[in-house]
């Protein structure tokens, strides 16, 4: 698996120098100084994990059973028939990833908690006090190393009990669990976590858990997918709704309870999307406002303005669920952040006033847009190895300054950025490791986003996806996301080409920052 020193400082330093040296020269400012950055003195440097996706440690310690548990189990659910019931092993082994993370000379790391592991049985059963020493211990050994925590309260995944006593998200019980969960997190986290996210892009659990029914409790109907259970049109606004006012009962415990003594800040994450008009037309161009309003600002615009979208009550009436003055009232206490999960960028057709071939994609509830990758044949980007993963730089830049301009430039992070590639056990490591298309991508979005920061964005943090190669929800392990490849055989982390890249740029960033505080 390792490869000699001399042949690995040849192969980094001789791969930075050849082919990445456009890459590499982003760290000259626009006046050409060699050690200026256009990330503000506190930007947060990082990269991003989930619970589930890394720390594996099933039931141990007694943790519960959550939905993903239960949904892994299912033939045909997981590409390859794999779980995360070690994932990676980061619970047992994040003292040695906490060694990499302070190699890469990263400033902070967002992980999510775990919920089923901190009450297994919701608020219908104990705490486990076994999970909040964990985290505890977790939490105080990233300090040591210098490393802020940037924490999720929940990644999709959720107590299995929830789902099996009320339908989950479907009930406005589960405001109250969440509101229970997210009160114990800041009680006994919150003194030394000075970065919360209440959810990791329901935008994409809802349409994929309650629409397409892809992802857990995997309700669907029609011709939206193949399912036992569910209703396509009505419960992925159901589910939206009851996520949304959770959020708001969660920021104002946060808010009321805990902020003004722990001096932390809450926000949300979203998955985003930049989305071109395929065409010039008119209506194409009027529905890239609809193809956002249905797919990132559902969630948004309740939240920092109080209501849905109009495109989307012109449309779906009554479909969607009402705001009372209570959940209006809470619903005040906003965000203090904006997470942003971008990879990708699209093109948009038009269906509301043109004709457009009838199914998933361009339905009524989903904004009558036919969204797609293609335009005269060509793809927006480059394809990679993942499906919905087309390499479009300035996709970073533009949907940066569309948040930044729609949601009056609440601040924001960069949640979520990086490339997935297949898996190959038959290729040699030293292709595996020499990952250049990733830092070809890493280096192209940064650019894109330094050039939004340039232009007034108020970003203050990017996180890379991801620390390790780890469980990818339905393709399992066969795509991998990671700075380090991980031998699933051993769990052995080995550096990539874009770890030594990713450390390079964030002490060329970092340093440019201190060398104006010296000055």
């Amino acid at each position: 698996m390792e490869l000699s020193m001399a042949y690995h400082v040849f192969f980094v330093f001789g791969m930075c120098f050849s082919v990445l040296v456009v890459s590499c020269n982003t760290i000259i400012s626009e006046k050409g100084g060699l050690n200026s950055s256009p990330f503000p003195r506190n930007f947060l440097f990082g990269t991003a994990s989930s619970s589930y996706q890394f720390e594996g440690a099933f039931l141990t310690d007694g943790k519960g059973l959550n939905n993903w548990d239960n949904f892994t189990r299912k033939p045909g659910n997981i590409l390859d028939g794999s779980n995360g019931d070690i994932a990676v092993d980061h619970y047992h082994r994040y003292l040695e990833d906490f060694d990499l993370m302070n190699y890469l000379g990263v400033n902070s790391y967002r992980f999510s908690i775990s919920w089923a592991r901190i009450l297994p049985k919701g608020r219908f059963g104990a705490v486990n006090w076994a999970g909040i020493d964990h985290y505890n211990k977790f939490i105080n050994a990233l300090l040591l190393k210098g490393i802020q925590p940037f924490v999720t309260l929940t990644h999709y995944d959720i107590p299995l009990e929830l789902e099996d006593r009320y339908g989950a998200w479907l009930s406005p019980k589960v405001q109250e669990d969440f509101e229970y969960y997210a009160d114990i997190c800041f009680k006994y986290f919150g003194d030394r976590v000075k970065y919360w996210a209440t959810f990791n892009e329901p935008n994409v659990l809802v349409i994929r858990g309650y629409r397409s029914g892809i992802y857990p409790p995997s309700h669907c109907s029609g011709l939206f997918g193949n399912c036992t259970h569910g209703n396509s049109e009505r419960e992925p606004f159901i589910a939206a709704h009851n996520i949304i006012l959770s959020h708001a009962a969660a920021v104002t415990i946060y808010r009321t309870k805990y902020q003004k003594e722990q001096g932390g800040s809450i926000g949300i994450v979203m998955n985003t999307m930049w989305l071109e008009p395929l065409s010039n037309s008119l209506e194409d161009k009027l529905a890239i406002e609809r193809a956002q309003a249905f797919y990132m600002n559902w969630f948004l615009d309740p939240i920092v303005f109080g209501k849905y979208p109009t495109e989307m009550l012109e449309i779906l009436g009554s479909t969607l669920p009402v705001f009372l003055k209570y959940d209006l009232a809470r619903l005040k206490n906003g965000l203090d952040f904006i997470g942003i999960n971008h990879y990708s960028s699209f093109f948009i057709k038009d269906c509301f006033f043109s004709v457009c071939k009838p199914g998933p994609g361009n339905s009524r509830t989903e904004g009558f847009i036919l969204r797609t990758a293609e335009k005269n044949g060509i793809f927006i980007g480059e394809p990679t190895d993942v499906e919905w993963l087309y390499v479009y730089p300035q996709g970073m830049n533009k949907i940066v300054t569309y948040i930044k301009e729609r949601f009056h430039n609440i601040p924001m992070y960069i949640t979520e950025n990086g490339l997935g590639e297949k898996d190959n056990s038959n290729s040699s490591i030293d292709v595996q490791l020499n990952d250049v298309k990733r830092v070809k991508y890493m280096s192209s979005y940064l650019d894109a986003l330094a050039a939004a920061v340039r232009k007034g964005a108020d970003v203050r943090g990017y996180f890379a996806w991801s620390l390790l190669d780890n469980f990818e929800w339905n393709d399992g392990y066969t795509i991998r996301f990671g700075l380090h490849h991980v031998d699933y055989a051993t769990l052995n982390r080995t550096r990539k080409l874009s770890a030594t890249w990713y450390k390079q740029f964030v002490a060329k960033h970092t340093a440019s920052k201190s060398s104006i505080a010296s000055a």
